[in-house]
């Protein structure tokens, strides 16, 4: 964990700059003394627009498949049905989730050291591909599918050696605990074809994070293609899923969006060899421009030279902002009433630190962001909240309220 990196007092964002129906909502809950606002708007129009965008500008040849991890709210997922060919889970509880929200979906697992209990859940569950990730689970898939009494359909997750993708998280071309690295995969074919309740049908690779360059993204889905065709000819395997993973980024300051329609026209010229599924997992994608994280403004006191907007709320509810080096800009939503008798602390044209009411100095949400006023009972919102928001913090740490979640 760190603290965000200091925005040299770059300004925060005008409140006008949000949506009308965030200011509506904020504004129609501040000011209450008893319930402050503090957690979660989503607005799913906004992940559906995400998805049906994707779905347009890729191939007819490509299948989108909706990484629950990003967030697992489950009208998010509701949503998305029929927007997306799938979810990608990786947990025992995502499958489960995905499967009650509509019977039968298509569901692909992954995740590094799965237990024999969570591949069991997930042959029970009806998950269609296992993406595993060593020869111990190759095993452990076998003895789950046995136990079910059916035959498991894996892909072997690879580690490649050299990958030419930029990304906020590498976890491909580098020593890491995710798949095998590429010079083992031969072994683990050979084992995953002497398994008997083990399908072998493909490849997964899933190589970095939140990568915005649409060119190198689509050189990285051709070398995917190539790689996996070129295996499956080798070894004489029959190749029917091709899973590139997710991966494609959002951009939280002033880099320049993911180029969607180049990729689009990039993978155009490719063509998977026939009867090959190929799999994209966004998860960030998809659903970060849906959510906001609100929090009132407790408290606006001075230290140091420093002015602090101490927030209900923190990385207990929101820990982006510590987890990724980005500057997530903010805007405060005035809120005009103040029910006290009290005084009323607040600063103007000031560069604002903004915390959590968490007893750490790491519960820190933005530093020296310039603002033009803020005072207690305002509200902090940070756009782009929609993914790994709610489900990447820490709420547990000194037992304050949960988040809230709504729509609007």
């Amino acid at each position: 964990m760190q603290l965000p990196p200091s925005a040299g007092d770059l300004p925060a964002l005008d409140p006008a700059d949000l949506p009308a129906k965030v200011i509506d909502a904020v504004t129609s809950r501040g000011g209450d003394p008893d319930h402050p606002v503090s957690g979660y708007f989503y607005d799913l129009a906004a992940a559906v627009e995400r998805a049906r965008g994707l779905k347009a500008a890729l191939p007819p040849w490509a299948e989108v498949y909706y990484a629950v991890k990003a967030n697992s709210y489950a009208p998010v997922l509701h949503a998305l049905v029929g927007h997306v060919d799938g979810f990608e889970v990786a947990s025992a509880r995502e499958a489960e989730l995905a499967a009650s929200i509509r019977p039968g979906v298509k569901m692909v697992a992954s995740g590094p050291g799965k237990s024999l209990p969570l591949l069991t859940a997930l042959v029970r569950t009806g998950v269609g591909t296992i993406n595993v990730e060593s020869r111990l689970e190759l095993h452990r898939v076998n003895a789950a599918a046995m136990a079910a009494g059916r035959r498991a359909a894996v892909a072997i997750r690879v580690n490649p050696q050299h990958v030419e993708l930029g990304g906020s998280l590498r976890m491909g071309g580098t020593a890491s605990q995710f798949g095998l690295p590429e010079a083992a995969v031969p072994d683990a074919i050979a084992l995953a074809r002497s398994l008997p309740a083990v399908d072998l049908v493909g490849f997964h690779i899933h190589a970095v994070c939140n990568n915005l360059d649409a060119e190198a993204h689509a050189r990285y889905v051709r070398w995917c293609l190539d790689w996996s065709a070129r295996t499956a000819h080798t070894h004489a395997m029959d190749l029917r899923v091709v899973d590139v993973g997710g991966g494609i980024g959002v951009p939280f300051g002033t880099e320049d969006p993911f180029d969607l329609h180049r990729f689009g026209a990039l993978l155009a010229e490719l063509r998977p060899p026939d009867g090959v599924r190929v799999l994209f997992e966004p998860g960030r994608y998809l659903v970060t421009e849906c959510g906001y994280y609100a929090a009132e403004v407790t408290d606006v006191k001075a230290s140091g030279g420093t002015i602090f907007a101490v927030v209900r709320g923190g990385i207990n509810h929101f820990q982006i902002p510590t987890s990724w080096d980005l500057l997530h800009r903010f805007a405060i939503v005035p809120i005009g009433s103040w029910p006290h008798s009290y005084p009323r602390p607040g600063a103007e044209d000031v560069s604002l630190t903004v915390v959590g009411e968490l007893c750490t100095p790491e519960d820190t949400l933005a530093r020296d962001m310039k603002v033009t006023r803020v005072r207690a009972g305002d509200v902090v919102v940070f756009p782009l909240a929609g993914s790994y928001g709610y489900e990447f913090a820490m709420p547990e740490f000194l037992g304050h309220p949960p988040a809230t979640r709504s729509l609007i």
